[in-house]
């Protein structure tokens, strides 16, 4: 079988828009855990040149600089399900309300996914940061087809993933884009394999969750995997740049200018030091973007706009490559599992989460013991 790639080898992000257009379903996405690559099979290729068209790696889209920016939060209700200041959700509620349909990602059955809805409850699943590749296949159809038939949809996911959404849909006044401030993403790979490495049946996770406001660690099932303030391999893995597909390294949306109506990621080191429940990060590059927010009802504050970018490189750059990244996939290649590869390339900061784990436990079991209070 001939192959070969709808973009630059291994600089596929993964959202899938060259699948969804394609006439002979004659792409395939390989996911390599190192990165990701969009896979032509010519036997079956018409040569059309609709993958390359709608791909986000090649098709330029345009970028604008914000006109709108601010930090803000949500009412109570919706913050705590929320993993920052519920900005999201907030936007979901409304849109919802207001007649419109939603799509974004969840986790069903197993998978990231995406999936459009207008029921408010069946949106709340979409709640919460997901730092994994998500699998948008079908979903431009579907947006597609309801932006035929009058309605207003509001998509939230990754910038790669809205500059697809917008070259399939197109430049459509019933499309509403949200971008969200990506750090890059791993495969879903390596989280279905640590979760596995921790002794936990992936078929029978119904929930996962990263991260609840600042404190970042992985819940399964309503299960912290390690206590508050202690750092999983995974999370450690991810907010030190280590394994993000290879794409992710040479973002070309890892800037102030945005593809999308509104941005939204984390007003870290600003308010969110004396807010308790998170503060979001709010950027707006087009007037329906901030009419949209503006009906909210979120509580919006003045944000300085230059610290926000410091405290949020994507917003300058894309991540850097951490220098262990290498030597971290060759030991997973050799057999060893996550945590032993991530102790060998960050020994220091392992050995310092696993004493934090230690004396948790051991503070827990003390406050348990006879005489050791409750």
């Amino acid at each position: 079988m001939d192959i070969k790639t709808v973009c630059k080898m291994d600089s596929c992000t993964g959202c899938m828009a060259c699948c969804n257009v394609c006439p002979r379903n004659a792409i395939t996405i390989e996911d390599r855990i190192e990165s990701y690559n969009a896979e032509i099979n010519l036997d079956v290729c018409i040569k059309c040149g609709l993958c390359e068209k709608v791909c986000p790696n090649i098709e330029e889209r345009k970028l604008s600089k914000p006109i709108f920016w601010k930090q803000g939060w949500a009412e109570d209700d919706i913050r705590r399900s929320s993993s920052s200041g519920g900005a999201a959700s907030a936007l979901i509620r409304e849109f919802i309300s207001s007649g419109g349909y939603v799509a974004s990602c969840l986790f069903e059955n197993g998978e990231f996914v995406f999936s459009v809805t207008n029921d408010i409850e069946k949106a709340k699943k979409f709640a919460g940061s997901k730092y994994v590749k998500s699998n948008p296949r079908g979903i431009y159809k579907e947006i597609k087809q309801l932006l035929k038939q009058g309605q207003k949809v509001l998509f939230i996911g990754l910038p790669c993933q809205s500059a697809a959404a917008q070259n399939i849909c197109g430049k459509h006044e019933n499309l509403y884009t949200v971008d969200l401030i990506c750090h890059g993403t791993p495969s879903p790979k390596l989280l279905r394999q640590f979760i596995t490495e921790r002794g936990i049946c992936w078929e029978n996770i119904s929930d996962i969750k990263f991260r609840e406001n600042e404190y970042f660690g992985l819940e399964s099932n309503g299960v912290r995997l390690t206590p508050y303030r202690v750092l999983d391999s995974y999370l450690q893995l991810f907010l030190d740049s280590v394994d993000y597909t290879e794409n992710c390294y040479s973002c070309r949306y890892a800037t102030l200018e945005r593809v999308s109506d509104i941005t939204l990621g984390d007003a870290w080191g600003q308010l969110s030091n004396t807010i308790p429940g998170g503060v979001s990060l709010i950027l707006c590059q087009t007037k329906k973007g901030v009419e949209l927010i503006q009906r909210t009802g979120m509580y919006l504050v003045d944000v300085d706009l230059d610290k926000a970018v410091k405290a949020n490189h994507q917003l300058e750059h894309p991540s850097s490559k951490h220098s262990g990244r290498k030597k971290f996939f060759n030991e997973l290649r050799m057999g060893h599992s996550i945590k032993y590869a991530t102790f060998v390339i960050m020994p220091k900061e392992s050995l310092k989460q696993s004493i934090k784990y230690l004396l948790t436990k051991l503070h827990l079991l003390k406050a348990v013991s006879p005489g050791g209070g409750v």
